[in-house]
């Protein structure tokens, strides 16, 4: 949590910089249609409503015992996931890498050397650092995991003893073969939970950077006109990204207290966003220089790790399971759930 934490606290202070840059562009078309006091009022209505959208998206999931059907044991909970997996392709598609393409294409920024497609170039790198994060994060914690439950080597000779006994008695025992097994599977039980546990981590903080970015652009527009249906079409999308990201997190069952925390950190990125965004709104220029680079590379970088999380750590995992592949009706429900999600967010992109 100090990684969220820490990575919150550079957006703010980056972004906010932006604003003290000159702009080289035509502003005149954009000033049109300005009214604060009625801005401030959407502004504070899409601070509540994304709020509460946001945390009854994470804690759904979260909360499957009291709602059942949300139990990863549950076959809807893979449509579920399924669905959300696609809100969060489309997203990082169709949302956030199309609005890195525009900061970083502008006619504000110069030819060299942003005619370079830096947009794709970051979330290709931001992709394979995701990859990398992943694998050297699971490794790490799996490695620490094996130390942990590996006897001191005083104990040794013990272990060593009691694995001889085993194989010994595996043909006339029973008992002995089937705590063998046992064991296997504990084994696997755990590497699945650490590898949930970083899924769950690392698409949080993808969700976060794109969040409060978007956040800051809604809360420093001043144009109700942009605003009313940039607050309808947040509050959806952070209801749905909210059940992707808790469903993670109910399969990493982590502690009552680091749920807690990721689940209140997750709904108030957004708002925290638009809190700052209403913040600078006076001295805001979302065309100027800094503000354009600053905005394109986190776009980029976050539309990268989404679509990452998305394809390689929630539809491949669970499009895999043999649990899936082995149920033609699960398989066509999670299939046809995928498209509705990915449909559902690529269509709010006509106003958002």
């Amino acid at each position: 949590m100090k990684s969220f934490t820490l990575l919150l606290v550079i957006l703010v202070f980056l972004l906010p910089i932006s604003v003290f840059s000159e702009c080289t562009c035509d502003k005149s078309e954009a000033e049109g249609g300005k009214n604060r006091a009625e801005a401030l009022k959407y502004k504070l209505v899409a601070i509540a409503t994304i709020l509460i959208a946001g945390g009854i998206g994470v804690s759904v999931p979260v909360l499957s015992k009291t709602f059942p059907s949300f139990s990863p044991e549950n076959d809807i909970f893979f449509m579920i996931k399924a669905f959300a997996a696609g809100v969060i392709l489309a997203t990082g598609m169709v949302h956030v890498l199309p609005d890195a393409f525009e900061s970083l294409t502008s006619p504000c920024l110069n030819e060299n050397p942003w005619g370079f497609p830096f947009s794709g170039f970051v979330a290709m790198l931001s992709a394979i650092g995701t990859l990398m994060v992943d694998t050297f994060a699971t490794s790490y914690y799996q490695r620490s995991h094996f130390c942990k439950a590996n006897p001191v080597s005083g104990d040794a000779e013990k272990v060593g003893d009691h694995q001889a006994h085993v194989h010994l008695h595996t043909h006339a025992t029973h008992g002995h073969a089937h705590g063998s097994t046992l064991s296997s599977n504990e084994e696997s039980s755990s590497s699945a939970l650490i590898r949930h546990r970083v899924v769950s981590q690392v698409l949080e903080m993808g969700i976060v950077v794109h969040s409060v970015v978007i956040g800051i652009s809604l809360g420093a527009s001043e144009s109700p006109k942009t605003i009313k249906p940039l607050v309808a079409a947040l509050t959806f999308h952070q209801l749905f990204e909210g059940m992707g990201l808790g469903g993670c997190i109910s399969q990493a069952t982590f502690k009552a207290k680091t749920i807690t925390v990721m689940a209140i950190f997750f709904a108030l990125t957004t708002p925290i966003g638009v809190a700052i965004g209403l913040g600078i709104s006076n001295i805001y220029d979302e065309n100027s220089t800094t503000a354009l680079i600053v905005e394109g590379i986190f776009n980029s970088a976050s539309a990268g790790i989404l679509v990452y999380m998305a394809l390689v750590d929630l539809l491949a995992a669970d499009f895999m399971n043999p649990r899936l592949q082995n149920n033609s009706r699960l398989q066509f429900g999670a299939n046809f759930s995928l498209l509705l999600g990915a449909g559902c967010m690529s269509l709010l992109a006509k106003w958002a």
